[in-house]
């Protein structure tokens, strides 16, 4: 059956105006064009498509309708997929694949052989949501966080219903702590299994891992709360296993030190971003994605000094492949790259409706943002009947 979703103020960075992330371009871009080496492997461009929630797995496994998506935007430098659960308690969004079971690994396979025919290279986000998410999801039990924390605003039902008050999380045990980092590891061998060219591990956006990085989330009193250092520690130890386990090489990881998305942010954002960056730069991930850009909105401390890329680079040094993202525009994203404050740039909702990105920005062609009605940018729709290629492989 149909969910009824709402179109607005949905839990997810994709509800906020589309007017506020457009990307016209006046003449083609030049550094982001350019070949970049890529661990064992070879970019052929800088551009990289940012993970997005599409939400076309009513099964929880990926589709065919899936594979001919992501291949027919195989011209980015790099793809990375939607965040992909990593658990059954990771969930927290409808119809979301994840990469846990046997089944969803053979059906991811036919997404990555549909991207490699293409020539394209793809990276599998690695999701858990934590306290976004709700009993809804998990049988009538509480999600999970780092700590008992509830957001301000209710989270959305499986259903697509809203209650009327936010249920607090339950906090993780530390046997869950050392359980979730093997879910991370059996997640990122999964993908390998699939036919991913690597993962990314998605610690930012207030989803579970920057819920431990963040001070009002995280209330511990154990090894992976109080400090700065301690609260770091999740996502640097989960990274060192996943390197561990597939290669520096095929690990990315992603953060969000000046957003707001899932009420986050801090006075010490600065301070904390600075020390797990720097961490998770010691173990020479092939990739740090940072979200730099205001496109999901910014901190009320970070948006008086929001951290740049020009501050990350001395973090993580010259030889550290740092990708820009957040409401970039395709000029901003070339001077990145020039001026060596990133390698690359991941653009979002442009390849929404531009599955040929790359060929319109080297023409110097407008890419919009805005050319896909938002309400197509899930399933299921509100506007029911509506096949699931409505907005998404019907571009």
């Amino acid at each position: 059956p149909l969910l009824t979703i709402p179109t607005t103020d949905l839990p997810s960075p994709h509800s906020l105006p589309l007017s506020s992330i457009n990307f016209p371009t006046m003449s083609p871009p030049t550094a982001l064009l350019q070949p970049l080496p890529f661990g064992s492997l070879t970019l052929k461009n800088r551009v990289a498509m940012a993970p997005m929630t599409r939400a076309r797995a009513p099964d929880l496994l990926a589709t065919l309708i899936m594979a001919e998506y992501y291949s027919a935007r195989a011209s980015a430098g790099l793809v990375i997929t939607e965040g992909t659960h990593v658990s059954p308690m990771a969930s927290g969004w409808p119809h979301v694949p994840g990469i846990y079971s046997e089944a969803q690994v053979e059906a991811w396979k036919k997404v990555t052989e549909a991207v490699h025919e293409k020539g394209g290279v793809v990276f599998m986000q690695l999701w858990h949501q934590g306290r976004q998410s709700n009993k809804s999801y998990h049988g009538g039990e509480p999600a999970v966080s780092a700590s008992d924390v509830a957001m301000q605003k209710p989270y959305y039902n499986i259903d697509g219903s809203k209650p009327e008050v936010s249920e607090p999380p339950r906090a993780l045990t530390l046997e869950e702590v050392e359980s979730t980092k093997e879910d991370f590891v059996r997640a990122a061998k999964n993908a390998i299994a699939a036919g991913f060219d690597g993962v990314e591990i998605h610690s930012a956006n207030g989803y579970l891992l920057d819920q431990f990085l963040q001070a009002h989330t995280n209330k511990r009193t154990d090894a992976y709360g109080g400090s700065v250092e301690n609260r770091s520690k999740l996502s640097v130890e989960i990274t060192e296993a996943v390197v561990a386990a597939i290669g520096a090489d095929k690990t990315g990881i992603r953060f969000s030190p000046n957003g707001i998305f899932g009420e986050m942010g801090g006075p010490d954002y600065r301070e904390q971003f600075t020390d797990v960056i720097s961490k998770v730069a010691k173990l020479k991930p092939v990739y740090i994605h940072v979200m730099d850009g205001p496109g999901f909105g910014m901190n009320e401390w970070a948006a008086k000094d929001p951290m740049t890329l020009a501050e990350i680079r001395k973090i993580v040094g010259k030889d550290q492949i740092l990708m820009g993202n957040c409401g970039k525009s395709v000029e901003e994203g070339d001077g990145n790259v020039a001026s060596g404050d990133a390698d690359m740039i991941s653009f979002g909702r442009p390849y929404i409706g531009n599955p040929d990105f790359v060929e319109k920005i080297t023409k110097g062609e407008p890419a919009p943002s805005d050319n896909v009605d938002m309400k197509y940018w899930y399933y299921p729709h509100l506007w029911a009947p509506e096949p699931d290629s409505k907005g998404y492989t019907d571009i």
